[in-house]
C-alpha cells in the first residue's frame, strides 16, 4: 500500500503540474464517433448545419406533377414521416449509395450492399453470407486469437464475440467443423501469403485490426494478403470490418486502391455519423458475390430477412424460392442503379443525412485520399505527444501497427498505476473530461471541461483512454484532446488521493489546492483618486450630490472618503479606498495631490492629468477620449509603453452627445423661423390661409448628412438621422466598411468623399493618436478647406467632438462664402489670468463677423447629464476594482501591461458595437433568451415555409393564417434585439 507521505507528495506534484489551469479545448468534444461525422463545433454550429441541411433537402429533392413541372420542394418534415418506398425515397437511397461509392473510391466492379443492423450484427451477417459449413473444403482464418484463450484477453469481449459466433455456427450446423477455423496467435496478425496457402484458407476475416481501432496492418501485412488473394482470385476472399479503415488507411495510395478493389469491406455507416443508427453498407467483389450465390443453393444456417443480402427472387415464396444477390439490396456502380432496396422499413431522412454529411466532409477535408493523409498525420502527432509526455504510453507498442483512426492510451504513474487507486482516478478523470465535473471531499466542485466525451476503452480492452483521432479531426483538436486527458487525469488524481487520505484519517491541507488555474487576486489596501464630479445633481444644500456613488462604492466593498489621502492614510484593512477630490483643476493642483504616487489609481472625466502624476495601477477616463489622461504611468494619452493600464468608458455619454448634436441641427433645419411665427401669432398678425405661403421650409427628410467617425457617438447620431429619414454617409477606417453598409448607410473612403454633396457635416473622430515628438494629435484639422468645399452650399457643420478637429481658418472662409450657413461647436474652454484658453479659443475670433452663424458651447453636451455621469462613474469604479484585484482590464486604451488580462470592450446596452460583454450579458438573461428564441423560431418557420411552398393557393393559406403572427413576432424580435444591444455589427476584438 502506498504510504500517506507518498500520496501527499503525489498530490502536491499533480497540483503543481495543473496550477496553470486547463488547456485549450478541442472544437468538438465528441471523440467516440466514426470517420464520417458532422464535425460541428457546438450547438450553434450544429443548428446552422441543420438549417443548411433543410435547404439542401429542399433544393435537391423536388416535387413534379405528371407533366414534369416543378411544383415545389420536399421538406425534412415530409421525409421524417418514414417515407421508405417510391419517390423520392428511392432516389435518396440511390444518391447515398452513389455518394459513398464515389467518395471512398470503390471500384465499379464491386457492388455495395445496404442493410439494416448495427456494427456487430451487421458484420457478422456479412461474414455469414460468405461462410458455408456444408462445404468441407472451406477453411477460414480469423486475425484474432481464439476466444477465451490467454492471448485473447487483450481483445475484450466485443471482438471475441465475432469469433465466438463463428465457432457456434459451426458447432450447431449439421456438417460444421470448428477445426476449419484458424485463429491468429495475436491481434491483427496476417500470415504470409505462403502460410495462408499452406493452411488451405479460402476466406480471411479481418477483425483484429479493429480490436480497439488502435491497431492497423502494416504495409507488409497488406501486401502479403493481396499476394495471397492474387494467387487464386476466384476462390480466395478477404472481408474486413472497415469501421476504422475507411478514411484511415495508412498505406501507399496504390495499396489502398488494391484493398478497395480486392477485399470485401463492411461499415456501419449511419451509426458512424450520429444519425439514426442501425444500417450498414458493405462492398463485395464479383468473386465474393458468386460465392454468396452458390451458398444460397445449399445454406448451412438461417439469416434474418432484414439482414439478407441475397433475398428470394420470388418474394411470395421466401422460404423455398431461389435466393440471389441480383435481387438486391445492392448498388451496382456499373449500371448506376440499385438492385432492389433495403429490406424492411428505413429512414429516408437518415440516408439523406449521410449523403449530406459526405458532401460536407469533402468540402471541409477534401478527398478520401486527403482524409487518409490527415489520419496518418494525426497518428504521427499522437506518437510525438506521447514521446513528450512520459506519463502516457500507447497500448499498441509496434509503431507500424498503430491505427490511424483510433488511439488507445494507458497511464504510467509509478506506484499509483499499480495500485487500486488507478481505476478510480481513470473513472473520475472522465467526469472532468465530460460535463459532470468532480467534487473534492471538502465540497469544492471543479466544473467539467466538456473537452472529450466517450473516451472509454471497451470492456476488457487494455489501456485507459480510447478516442477517435482520424482524419475528420483537425490536428489542433487531437493535441488539445491529449492535453486535456493529461490535465483531467492529474486533477482526478488529486481528488482520489484526497478521498483516500480522508478515508485513512489523515489530514488534508485543502488551502493549497482547490481550483486549479483560478484567477490570481491582488490582496492589500489601495487608494484611488476621483478627480472629477461623480454626481451632477444638486442636493438640498446646493452641493453636487455624490451620494449615489458613495453608496455604490460601499456596496462594492470599498471605502468612500471626502478628503485627501494626504491628510491621513487609510488603515491597512485590505480594502480599496476612494478619495473624492472633484475641485482639482490645474496641473499644479493634481501634482500636489498625486505627484509622488500617493494614489494607486485615478478616475477622471474632464480634468487634465499631467505626465508627472503617478498612478502605478492605472486610470479610467469617464467617457471615450483619453486626450486628458497624460500620466506617464500608462504612457500618456495613447496608453502606450507604461506600467499601468489606461481605460475609458466608451458609450456612456454617446446618446447624450448625439442628442445634443441633433438638437443643434434642429435649430437650423427644418428652417422654419419658429420665433418669428410665434411673435406674429401672439401679435395677431397671421392668417394661415393667406400668410403660410410666405414661409417655405426645407425638411430634414431627404437631406444628406455626412458623419465622420463610426464610434459610439457617430453611430448614435446616424441612427437619429435615419429616424428623420435623412440619407446617411459615414467615413471611417476601411475595416468598418462592411458594418456601415450592413446598417444601411453609405460608406465613404475619405472625409472629402463623405462631405461631397452633403447638407450636414458632423464630426465624431476623436483626436486620434498623439505624436510624442510634436504633441499634435493625428486628427487635428481633419475638417479643412477640401472637406468644407465639398459640401453643398449653405451646409451645416456640427463639431460636438473636439475643437481641434476643425481648421478654424478654413471654417471662416466657408462661413464667409456661404458654403457653411451655420456652425455649432461644443469644445473645452478654460479661464485663466490671461483670458480664455483651450480648444474653443480659436472659434472666438469668428464672432465679430459671423456671430449670427455660430453656436458655441463649453463642451457641455456629454458632461451635464446626471444619470450619464453616474453610470460612467459606476463603470469606472468596476473597472478600477477589477484591474487592481484581478489584473483584469476592460476597455483598454493602448498597450496591455505585463501580467494583466484584457476582457475586451464593454458599453451600455444598445450603445456601440456588439462585444463579448454584450453577448455575456445576453447569455445570462434567461428570460430574454426564451423570448428571443420563441419569436425568432416563429419567424423562421413562417418565412421558411413561404420560401419552400410553390403552390400559390397553399402559399395564400399560409399568408392568411400567419401574417399576424409574423408581424407581431417581427416587431417583438426587433424590440428584444434592440433592448439587448444586438442591433449592431460585432466589434473586432
Amino acid at each position: 500500500m502506498i504510504s500517506d507521505s507518498d500520496l501527499v507528495a503525489h498530490r502536491l506534484d499533480a497540483m503543481k503540474r495543473t496550477e496553470g489551469g486547463a488547456p485549450s479545448l478541442p472544437t468538438n468534444p465528441f471523440f467516440g464517433v466514426g470517420p464520417i461525422t458532422d464535425a460541428t463545433k457546438d450547438e450553434v454550429d450544429s443548428r446552422l448545419r441543420r438549417y443548411e441541411f433543410d435547404n439542401w433537402i429542399e433544393s435537391t429533392y423536388r416535387k413534379y406533377d405528371d407533366t414534369g413541372k416543378d411544383i415545389g420542394a420536399f421538406t425534412t418534415a415530409e421525409l421524417s414521416r418514414s417515407m421508405h418506398r417510391g419517390y423520392p425515397a428511392d432516389k435518396i437511397l440511390l444518391d447515398m449509395m452513389q455518394a459513398i461509392h464515389r467518395y471512398f473510391e470503390f471500384p465499379k466492379s464491386n457492388r455495395i450492399a445496404v442493410g439494416l443492423g448495427g456494427g456487430h450484427s451487421g458484420y457478422t451477417v456479412c461474414v455469414q453470407h460468405l461462410l458455408n459449413a456444408n462445404d468441407a473444403s472451406q477453411r477460414v482464418y480469423v486475425d484474432t486469437p481464439r476466444p477465451e484463450s490467454d492471448s485473447a484477453d487483450a481483445s475484450g469481449f466485443f471482438r471475441q464475440s465475432w469469433a465466438t459466433q463463428l465457432i457456434e455456427m459451426h458447432r450447431f450446423a449439421e456438417k460444421g467443423d470448428e477445426n476449419r477455423i484458424h485463429f491468429a496467435k495475436r491481434e491483427g496478425q496476417i500470415p504470409s501469403a505462403s502460410a495462408l496457402a499452406e493452411l488451405g484458407v479460402s476466406i480471411f476475416i479481418g477483425v483484429g485490426h479493429e480490436t480497439t481501432g488502435a491497431n492497423s496492418y502494416t504495409n507488409e501485412d497488406i501486401t502479403e494478403l493481396l499476394a495471397w488473394l492474387d494467387g487464386d482470385p476466384e476462390n480466395r476472399h478477404a472481408v474486413f470490418d472497415a469501421t476504422s479503415m475507411l478514411g484511415a488507411m495508412p498505406w501507399e495510395p496504390d495499396v489502398v486502391r488494391a484493398v478497395m478493389a480486392k477485399c470485401c469491406l463492411f461499415m456501419p455507416f449511419q451509426k458512424a455519423i450520429g444519425g439514426v443508427s442501425g444500417y450498414f453498407v458493405a462492398s463485395f467483389t464479383p468473386a465474393a458475390l458468386a460465392l454468396i450465390e452458390r451458398n444460397q443453393s445449399n445454406p448451412s444456417w438461417a439469416i434474418p430477412r432484414q439482414l439478407k443480402i441475397a433475398p428470394p427472387i420470388n418474394p411470395r415464396q421466401p422460404f423455398s424460392s431461389k435466393r440471389s444477390v441480383d435481387a438486391g439490396p445492392f448498388y451496382d456502380a456499373q449500371e448506376g442503379r440499385m438492385l432492389g432496396g433495403v429490406i424492411n422499413t428505413y429512414s429516408a431522412l437518415a440516408f439523406a443525412e449521410t449523403t449530406f454529411g459526405l458532401l460536407q466532409t469533402e468540402r471541409r477535408v477534401g478527398s478520401v485520399s486527403e482524409l487518409n493523409k490527415r489520419s496518418a498525420t494525426n497518428r504521427r502527432l499522437v506518437n510525438e505527444w506521447v514521446d513528450r509526455n512520459p506519463l502516457f504510453s500507447l497500448v499498441v507498442e509496434d509503431e507500424d501497427r498503430r491505427g490511424a483512426a483510433v488511439t488507445l492510451l494507458k497511464v504510467n504513474d509509478g506506484s499509483i498505476s499499480s495500485s487500486d487507486l488507478h481505476q478510480r482516478i481513470i473513472a473520475r478523470s472522465k467526469q472532468i473530461l465530460g460535463y459532470e465535473g468532480i467534487t473534492h471531499p471538502n465540497g469544492v466542485h471543479e466544473k467539467g471541461l466538456d473537452a472529450a466525451r466517450y473516451v472509454n476503452a471497451f470492456p476488457g480492452t487494455p489501456g485507459d483512454y480510447r478516442a477517435w483521432i482520424g482524419g475528420i479531426r483537425d490536428a489542433a483538436d487531437v493535441t488539445a484532446l491529449l492535453d486535456n486527458l493529461k490535465y483531467a487525469y492529474l486533477r482526478a488524481k488529486i481528488v482520489v488521493i484526497e478521498e483516500e487520505l480522508e478515508k485513512r484519517g489523515s489530514r488534508v491541507d485543502y488551502a493549497q489546492s482547490a481550483g486549479a488555474g483560478a484567477a490570481s487576486v491582488r490582496e492589500g489596501t489601495f487608494k484611488v483618486l476621483i478627480a472629477d464630479a461623480i454626481g451632477l445633481r444638486f442636493d438640498a444644500e446646493g452641493r453636487l450630490d455624490h451620494s449615489e456613488m458613495a453608496a455604490y462604492i460601499h456596496e462594492k466593498g470599498g471605502v468612500f472618503h471626502e478628503n485627501s489621502v494626504n491628510g491621513a492614510s487609510p488603515v491597512d484593512d485590505g480594502k480599496i479606498h476612494f478619495y473624492y477630490r472633484p475641485h482639482l483643476s490645474t496641473a499644479g493642483e493634481i501634482l500636489a495631490e498625486a505627484g509622488e504616487g500617493q494614489y494607486d489609481a485615478v478616475i477622471a472625466a474632464a480634468t487634465f492629468i499631467p505626465q508627472a502624476a503617478k498612478f502605478r495601477l492605472g486610470g479610467v477616463r469617464i467617457g471615450t477620449g483619453t486626450g486628458n489622461m497624460g500620466s506617464a504611468s500608462w504612457g500618456g494619452p495613447n496608453g502606450e509603453g507604461g506600467e499601468a493600464p489606461l481605460m475609458n468608458t466608451p458609450g456612456i455619454n454617446s446618446r447624450a452627445t448625439a442628442q445634443m448634436a441633433m438638437k443643434a441641427l434642429l435649430k437650423v433645419l427644418p428652417d422654419l423661423p419658429v420665433e418669428e411665427l410665434h411673435a406674429r401669432v401672439v401679435g395677431g398678425d397671421f392668417d394661415t390661409g393667406k400668410n403660410l405661403a410666405e414661409y417655405p421650409t426645407e425638411k430634414l427628410e431627404g437631406k444628406r448628412i455626412a458623419i465622420l467617425g463610426y464610434g459610439n457617438i457617430g453611430r448614435e447620431l446616424a441612427r437619429l438621422a435615419k429616424a428623420f429619414h435623412m440619407d446617411v454617409v459615414v467615413y471611417a477606417r476601411p475595416a468598418h466598411r462592411d458594418n456601415i453598409i450592413a446598417e444601411g448607410y453609405e460608406y465613404a473612403a475619405t472625409p472629402a468623399e463623405a462631405a461631397r454633396g452633403s447638407d450636414v457635416l458632423s464630426v465624431h473622430l476623436g483626436l486620434g493618436k498623439q505624436d510624442p515628438a510634436t504633441g499634435k494629435f493625428s486628427n487635428a484639422g481633419v475638417v479643412d478647406g477640401e472637406v468644407l468645399s465639398a459640401l453643398n452650399d449653405r451646409a451645416v457643420l456640427l463639431n460636438y467632438d473636439r475643437g481641434e478637429l476643425v481648421n478654424v481658418t478654413d471654417l471662416e472662409a466657408a462661413l464667409q462664402s456661404g458654403k457653411v450657413r451655420h456652425a455649432a461647436i461644443d469644445a473645452d474652454i478654460f479661464k485663466s489670468s490671461d483670458g480664455p484658453s483651450g480648444p474653443m479659443k480659436p472659434y472666438l475670433s469668428l464672432l465679430p463677423k459671423h456671430a449670427d452663424k455660430l453656436e458655441l458651447l463649453p463642451h457641455a453636451a456629454a458632461d451635464t447629464d446626471h444619470p450619464t455621469r453616474v453610470a460612467g462613474a459606476k463603470q469606472a469604479v468596476d473597472q478600477i476594482i477589477d484591474s487592481i484585484r484581478l489584473l483584469s482590464v476592460t476597455n483598454l486604451k493602448g498597450d496591455l501591461p505585463d501580467g494583466y488580462v484584457s476582457q475586451g470592450a464593454s458599453s451600455p446596452s444598445g450603445i456601440g458595437l456588439v462585444t463579448r460583454s454584450v453577448f455575456d450579458r445576453v447569455s445570462s438573461d434567461k428570460a430574454l433568451l426564451v423570448q428571443l428564441r420563441e419569436a425568432s423560431e416563429k419567424i423562421a418557420a413562417i418565412l421558411g415555409s413561404l420560401e419552400t411552398v410553390s403552390d400559390e393557393a397553399h402559399k395564400a393559406r399560409i399568408v392568411e393564417r400567419y401574417r399576424s403572427l409574423l408581424a407581431q413576432n417581427a416587431m417583438k424580435q426587433v424590440q428584444l434585439l434592440k433592448s439587448a444591444g444586438l442591433l449592431a455589427p460585432a466589434a473586432k476584438e
